[in-house]
């Protein structure tokens, strides 16, 4: 069962890339470089790794950032910028299993906030819907459980 949770601001560093459901590795495959520019500048990751959806069209581009959370604001340098999640209520949801069931489980929460009178903080426009702030968050660290079908994935998404 979905729940309802109010968040803080939250600080993190990222890449943004334009893709598609078949290139999403352009984005996601970037993930141990924002890891190793952390390494460089001595500072730890404040929690698991995560994707913001910006803009979504399924059968088209999608505009993603894959972020990385960090414990205070801090400066970008190249590609890799800083940002921030922003504070408000979210609809949450967790799913254990492969990343490639989270369709299923995003149009589950999707339904119950419908059924409930939620309006989630997006815009449908000619390119697709335009989110304030949509997560989704791998709590399972890859190298202590290879078996993607065993991962946490947390979802997000911020209500209007």
């Amino acid at each position: 069962m979905p729940q309802i949770i109010e968040f803080p601001e939250r600080y993190y560093v990222g890449i943004r890339a334009t893709i598609t459901m078949t290139t999403f590795g352009v984005v996601a495959d970037r993930l141990g470089e924002i890891f190793a520019w952390l390494a460089e500048q001595g500072v730890a990751p404040d929690g698991g790794p995560f994707f913001r959806f910006l803009v979504i069209d399924m059968e088209g581009d999608l505009l993603v950032e894959a972020g990385v959370p960090v414990a205070a604001p801090m400066d970008g340098e190249g590609d890799i910028f800083a940002g921030v999640v922003p504070a408000g209520r979210y609809v949450t949801e967790t799913h254990v299993g492969h990343p490639d069931q989270l369709v299923g489980v995003i149009d589950a929460v999707r339904g119950w906030a419908a059924e409930q009178g939620l309006a989630f903080d997006m815009t449908t426009e000619a390119d697709g819907e335009h989110w304030g702030s949509r997560l989704e968050i791998y709590k399972t660290h890859p190298e202590e459980q290879p078996d993607m079908n065993k991962w946490e994935i947390e979802i997000q998404f911020r209500l209007a």
